[in-house]
């Protein structure tokens, strides 16, 4: 007979809660006078949750080292799954390498608490359906909160929606903590933006990338969820709230580019050495101890030279009593000599652009890009525009792609608005080509093709 004093002092609990009056509640003394806890919705749900909580409570009470030890012990006991019983002398030798005494605390709490059970009979222990719950909730969360594998810190809530959907059993909660995720990351990104910090739009930009592969995963599970005729109206309205928050998302990519771009603009370069600003901080970041970069730079400490008035007097002295040498030499126009030669400072990178909006100017003024001809083309693959170039140049040019009729990017000055305003559409797709070139080994397949309507007057009066 297995033992069930846990479960009895639980429902004792429930029953003495129950016969207790409003003024005996424990529970009262935290709420405002006039307010029962049992009006709360959430105290409710929370209450018949007592038991799970009790074992959490159980687990995790107490010092970290008492918590690892719990945990230790009943994670190997629930491991063991070649017998559904373990006698002491088994649980002995699986846990040797703990001390008897730390062993013995450590049953007896999990044993009260409901997640151990000592069937008498049989003189063995056995692992309870509510221990192993508990341990399935904490391996999952264990192993989808990897800061390094999942920085976006969706993949627990998504699991768990997953789960829920897979069974049938998807709370309106659960949708409710994914949709705060989403919210928070939104905010977490425009915020970044905002700072105009690089550093902080990279790491951010690739914070981003990850919260949106975790958003196609979670598409699949929203379909399905918006199309179950079984699920009540909260949740279709949570999950239409997800959907689009997973839009406002997405659609962040062209602000990273915008905001990336108008650093790029702004980058200061030190003399023509190539170093910028952001090569500087780099370099400085990478070094643990600032200080340290000063040792052997200085020789020996400062020494300051102090004046006392009777120096200041003697040096007045002789400059006014000194006899003042009159200049003797030639009183004309020093003679013209040529202007020495200079550098130009300019960036490579922005004769590469002039280059580059020139092209696509001519492509759209004439339709002959990427080969002159008296009739060209009026769509052309992307790789035959971008290629043949160096892998650098050809990064350069892709990523100046997606400000092609970019409203935002056109009512700016400068020469990204220029490229902003040409009448070219860029249209990417997600499938990828094999090139045989001697730089670039793979590219996606797009087109960049003339934007006709830009031109058309009925164009012009709908903007109007």
């Amino acid at each position: 007979m297995i033992d069930n004093l846990a479960g009895a002092a639980l429902a004792a609990d429930s029953r003495i809660t129950a016969e207790t009056p409003l003024e005996d509640d424990p529970l009262q003394a935290h709420f405002q006078n006039g307010v029962a806890p049992d009006e709360i919705e959430q105290v409710y749900h929370l209450k018949r949750a007592q038991p799970m909580l009790s074992a959490f409570t159980a687990l995790f009470h107490g010092t970290q080292d008492g918590v690892l030890v719990r945990l230790l012990v009943l994670r190997e006991l629930a491991s063991d799954t070649g017998a559904s019983s373990f006698s002491r002398a088994d649980i002995n030798n699986k846990l040797a390498y703990l001390t008897a005494e730390s062993l013995e605390t450590v049953l007896n709490r999990l044993r009260s608490h409901g997640l151990l059970a000592w069937d008498a009979p049989g003189a063995v222990y056995r692992i309870t359906p509510l221990a192993r719950n508990v341990l399935s909730a904490l391996d999952t969360l264990i192993a989808l909160a990897k800061p390094e594998e999942d920085d976006a810190e969706m993949g627990f809530l998504l699991s768990q929606v997953a789960g829920a959907q897979a069974v049938g059993g998807v709370t309106v909660e659960q949708l409710r903590h994914l949709l705060g995720r989403l919210v928070e990351l939104t905010e977490e990104f425009r915020d970044a933006i905002a700072s105009g910090s690089e550093f902080r739009l990279r790491t951010s930009q690739a914070k981003w990338h990850m919260a949106c592969d975790w958003v196609e995963k979670g598409s699949v599970i929203l379909r399905a969820i918006t199309q179950d005729p079984n699920a009540d109206s909260a949740t279709h309205r949570a999950a239409q709230a997800i959907g689009r928050a997973q839009s406002a998302l997405l659609n962040m990519q062209g602000m990273f580019s915008r905001a990336l771009n108008q650093i790029e603009r702004q980058r200061v370069h030190l003399g023509q050495s190539g170093l910028s600003t952001t090569d500087v901080k780099r370099w400085l970041l990478a070094h643990e101890d600032l200080a340290s970069l000063a040792e052997g730079a200085i020789d020996r400490p400062v020494v300051p030279l102090f004046a006392t008035p009777a120096e200041m007097i003697d040096v007045a002295e002789t400059e006014l009593l000194l006899e003042r040498v009159t200049s003797t030499g030639p009183k004309g126009l020093p003679s013209g000599q040529d202007a020495p030669l200079t550098v130009n400072d300019n960036p490579a990178m922005q004769a590469e652009l002039n280059d580059w909006i020139n092209k696509l100017a001519d492509f759209a003024n004439l339709g002959n890009f990427p080969e002159f001809s008296d009739s060209g083309p009026k769509k052309v693959a992307l790789h035959e525009s971008l290629l043949p170039a160096s892998f650098a140049v050809a990064s350069y040019r892709a990523s100046l792609l997606p400000l092609l009729g970019d409203a935002a990017e056109a009512s700016l000055q400068g020469a990204t608005a220029e490229l902003a305003r040409l009448p070219v559409k860029f249209e990417p797709t997600d499938s990828m080509i094999q090139l045989d070139d001697p730089e670039v080994a793979a590219m996606s397949i797009a087109t960049l093709s003339l934007n006709l309507d830009l031109d058309s007057p009925e164009s012009g009066n709908t903007d109007e």
